[in-house]
């Protein structure tokens, strides 16, 4: 199995998150989403959107590079993005007993097969 579900299971099976989505980073669109119930999917992918192309224009008028990974850290856990080529953002909703590390190394996997 391969493409955008098996992309999102394999993020989602990492122990602490409440789902994946896949976004397009240049409106913040929901492309595909497996997410738990109670988390609102356009919400998160379009803060993850505006979150990174805001980013990603502050990094590059500094003269560095796009970001390869963001994360935003809250209270009640995180929201993860990694960018998979210019067109899409992978995006992952991390309760507060995430294995923080673990999902970015598999969405920094993952972002790479989609990208």
């Amino acid at each position: 199995m391969s493409g955008p579900t098996a992309t999102l299971e394999r993020v989602c099976a990492v122990r602490g998150l409440r789902g994946a989505v896949i976004v397009s980073a240049a409106d913040g669109l929901v492309v595909a989403e497996s997410l738990m119930d109670g988390v609102d999917g356009k919400a998160i992918a379009a803060l993850a959107a505006s979150l990174v192309t805001r980013l990603r224009r502050a990094v590059q008028a500094a003269g560095r590079q796009a970001p390869a990974f963001v994360q935003l850290a809250a209270e009640h856990g995180s929201v993860l993005a990694a960018p998979a080529g210019e067109d899409l953002l992978l995006v992952a909703v991390a309760g507060p007993d995430a294995n923080v590390g673990l999902a970015r190394l598999e969405l920094l996997s993952a972002a790479r097969g989609l990208a």
